[in-house]
This record gives structure tokens, sequence and C-alpha cells, in this order.
């Protein structure tokens, strides 16, 4: 708490605008140009210190690593489907995972199978759904886990084929917008926050509700001449006003090279279980290629609830 107090109060500091109005709706943080609504100008959030938040932000990632320490009950919707949109595979489950002495398993309660969601070993048959898996499943008890996150950070060193591709896109998915080596021709397109990006963007800051709690809502979206060279075509995140934690996020990826091409919308929704911030809703719809693959198209909702 010590620590936190002087944090939040650097965000009320009053914002300097330079040779800008007092009442100006624009500001330049470093080469980026962020439209600020007349609301959080009244509120005189400190920008600066506010993006530099962002950047860092681990409390996204944080929420999940939480799953790995808490028991719950999810409804698993997996659905692999063909160029018309029609359903060639899918799952449709619902788990529970147990947490006794520091160890983690998941029971399964009910399960529909669609198509040839699995091999005859019950191994998933689709990267989408591996991924899926990877993220919420378990086949065995799991021990020893902790939900921290400082010093932790995914890599791709010793990884290759299938499992590096899994690492790739966990980056992407729990580190949207941060700088991800390993990823070849776009590493350096993912640092949406950072200066040598900024003229791709059109950003915004904005106050409103989300799940009766008051939040900041910043979008950044990429500008219609850019489309094509960017990773992270728009992505909305709205923090609480008091702790900044992630309390839930909308996401668009995207990008063709010669040996992948994917197109991906993520949404995730945030809920508060104790002193625990957790996910509670997942949605994935995601169109992705690569080379030696067959394309696949993988929509996905998992739903978190009964938390323990």
């Amino acid at each position: 708490m010590k620590y936190f107090m002087p944090a939040f109060f650097c965000f009320l500091y009053p914002l300097h605008l330079s040779a800008q109005e007092k009442n100006d709706s624009s500001v330049t943080v470093g080469k980026k140009a962020i439209t600020l609504s007349e609301v959080v100008v009244n509120n005189k959030l400190n920008i600066p210190v506010f993006i530099e938040r962002i950047k860092n932000d681990t409390s996204f990632y944080k929420a999940f690593r939480n799953l790995h320490i808490l028991g719950f009950t999810a409804i698993n919707d997996i659905r692999m489907n063909n160029s018309d949109g029609k359903i060639i595979a899918g799952l449709h489950s619902k788990t529970k995972q147990v947490r006794v002495n520091n160890c983690r398993k998941m029971e399964t309660l009910e399960e529909q199978v669609t198509g040839n969601i699995y091999d005859e070993f019950r191994n998933f048959n689709y990267y989408t759904a591996q991924m899926y898996a990877s993220l919420f499943f378990t086949k065995d008890s799991v021990c020893g886990e902790t939900n921290i996150v400082t010093g932790t950070a995914f890599s791709t060193s010793g990884k290759s084929g299938m499992e590096k591709h899994k690492e790739q896109l966990k980056m992407l998915f729990f580190n949207p917008g941060k700088r991800i080596n390993g990823l070849p021709f776009m590493s350096n397109k993912t640092a949406i926050y950072e200066d040598e990006m900024a003229d791709y963007y059109d950003m915004s800051i904005d106050m409103g509700i989300y799940n009766n709690t008051n939040c900041y809502l910043f979008t950044q979206k990429v500008k219609p001449e850019n489309k094509g060279s960017v990773v992270v075509d728009e992505m909305t995140t709205w923090f609480d006003s008091n702790t900044f934690d992630v309390l839930g996020r909308n996401y668009s990826l995207s990008y063709d090279a010669a040996v992948y091409d994917f197109k991906v919308t993520m949404e995730v929704v945030m809920t508060r279980y104790g002193e625990y911030t957790v996910p509670s809703l997942i949605r994935y719809n995601g169109n992705w290629k690569a080379i030696f693959k067959k394309r696949e198209r993988g929509v996905f909702t998992a739903t978190l609830f009964d938390f323990k």
C-alpha cells in the first residue's frame, strides 16, 4: 500500500500542456498524439504517466495466472469451421478445476464432440483447439504453481515446431502491444505504444462505466492508410480508474507474410473474486494459415464462474 499511494496520486497531478491551451482535447506524449475527452481533461489525468503504466501493465497477464491457484467451473465451446462458416469439428464441455494441497486438476463434467476434433488418442487435431487446451485444460495434476508475474517472461528459446508457435501466440494473447521477439517479419510491429509506431495509429482516452466500475477507456486504432502494415489493428482497454487494473479488453490482430497469415479478434472480460482479478469470459475468432499447415478457422468461447 505504501508504494501504491504515491503512484496513484501522481495520476492526479495537473497535466502540463506546454504550447497548448488549458482545455485542449489533444496532447502529445513523445511522438504520440492522443485525443482526450472533456471529462478526462477535467479529471486532470497525468497522460504521460498513464501511457507508461499501460506499457508496463502486468494486471492482464496476472489475471490469467490467478487461474493457476484457484478452483473454478468453465463452459468450453470450441468450433472449427469451413470456408462457408459451417462447423466441421467441435467440442462443447463443462469442466471443473479443483485445487487441493497446492495442486490443481481438471474434471470433465459434461462433453459433446462434433466431427474429428480429437484423434484416436484423444489429442486435438486442430491447432486452435490445442491452444485453447494449453490455456484452460489440464490432463494430469499440476503442482507448485504461483500467480507471480514479476520476473516471468515468455520465450521461444529451446522451442520448435508446434510448441514454438504456441509460445508465440501466447505472447500476442497476453502481451498485446509489447515488442515480441521471435516473431518473423513482425517483432518490431507489435510495440504499438512506442514512438516508432505512433504515426500508424489514432489514440484516445475517455472515461466511462464498465461492469459497474468507473474506468478509463483507452483506444488505439490503426489509421486506414496503414492497414496491413501493423499487427495490432485495434485495441480497446478498460482500466479501473482507482487501481488501473485491466477490467476488459477487445483487440483485433492481423498479418500476412510469406510463411503465414492470420486474422484474429478477441474479447476478454474480467471479474473480481475476493482479492483476485480473473477472466470470466474469453471470446476468440481466428483465421490463420502457416506454411505446411492447413488453414484453420476457429471460434472459441470460455465462460468461467464459481471461483473457489
